[in-house]
């Protein structure tokens, strides 16, 4: 079973940063790649960014150049530095971790609220 504990959200001023940061415990499992994903009020979750543990990344157009996702593979450990925070990044986000085999495992999510 794999646990994933997000944390790094809160509230934050419009143009401020925040950095998430999300652990992957558990026993039997292997990393194929770790993301963030959003959820705002009333909307379908969305894929935020995601990096494999080869070390590509995938961003979502807005956030393109203003978040950075990164990993440290000895902690099973990803994060995401939030830069020029808008009102519209106002969501919870969740961490995703994809192994190989079986369905992806979620976070319990975290609260990023932007104030304008």
């Amino acid at each position: 079973q794999v646990r994933l504990v997000e944390s790094g959200g809160g509230l934050v001023q419009a143009g401020g940063s925040l950095r998430l940061s999300c652990a992957a415990s558990g026993s039997g499992f292997s990393i194929n790649a770790m993301g963030w994903y959003r959820q705002a009020p009333g909307k379908q979750r969305v894929l935020v960014a995601t990096m494999s543990w080869g070390g590509s990344t995938n961003y979502a157009d807005s956030v393109q150049g203003r978040f950075t996702i990164s990993r440290d593979s000895a902690k099973n450990t990803v994060y995401l530095q939030m830069n020029s925070l808008k009102p519209e990044d106002t969501a919870v986000y969740y961490c995703a971790l994809r192994g190989y085999t079986g369905s992806p495992y979620w976070g319990q999510g975290t609260q990023v609220t932007v104030s304008s």
